[in-house]
């Protein structure tokens, strides 16, 4: 893979609907820029270095290297599959606090990417963007997906939140929050070792 550290990230879609309520919190969004990247690079480093903790053989150049290379492919691949997708910085209380990337279809709000960094995690931001996200997608009837790692403890609050788990990729799984307004939907499958 090419060595390209600014790859340029489009933002063709709107940013958030009523935003009000997160503005409440001190959350805004904004669309990323160019000039973002040193911060999103640590955002990333801030999510994946406590996976590589655990593998001691690496030294810490090791491990930088390999998540400069992983963010470098996690960016390339965002920027081709989601391309109409709001690539945005969360802003708390005006200060870089995270991202959301976030992809729209007619059928669905695909949450392709949402991180904090560790001090502005369990604030409540991720609830209240996701219960924004679903007033959205309700008034389309349209579904909420994620995809989260098996083992990501994010998963809990995506319980919480009424996401199920309706597929499996590898380490993922497919996690769908349905529309309230669908009275009868049909019941999604679920792996039976989940």
């Amino acid at each position: 893979m090419p060595n390209n550290p600014s790859v340029s990230v489009p933002n063709p879609a709107p940013l958030l609907s009523g935003e009000e309520e997160l503005a409440s919190l001190g959350l805004t969004f904004r669309p990323e820029a160019a000039a973002d990247e040193a911060f999103l690079q640590q955002l990333y480093f801030s999510v994946r270095w406590p996976e590589l903790e655990a593998a001691s053989h690496w030294s810490d150049e090791e491990k930088i290297a390999f998540l400069q290379f992983q963010f470098r492919a996690q960016r390339q691949h965002y920027a081709t599959a989601y391309a109409c997708a709001s690539f945005l910085v969360a802003l708390a209380d005006g200060i870089e606090a995270g991202r959301l990337c976030l992809y729209r279809s007619a059928r669905e709000l695909r949450v392709v990417d949402i991180a904090f960094l560790p001090e502005f995690r369990h604030r409540g931001y991720a609830t209240a963007l996701f219960r924004q996200l679903f007033a959205e997608a309700d008034i389309d009837a349209r579904k909420v997906s994620i995809h989260v790692e098996i083992f990501n403890p994010a998963r809990r609050l995506y319980d919480r939140l009424g996401f199920v788990v309706t597929g499996e990729t590898g380490p993922y799984y497919l996690m769908e929050r349905f529309p309230a307004s669908t009275s009868s939907q049909e019941e999604p499958h679920v792996p039976a070792h989940v």
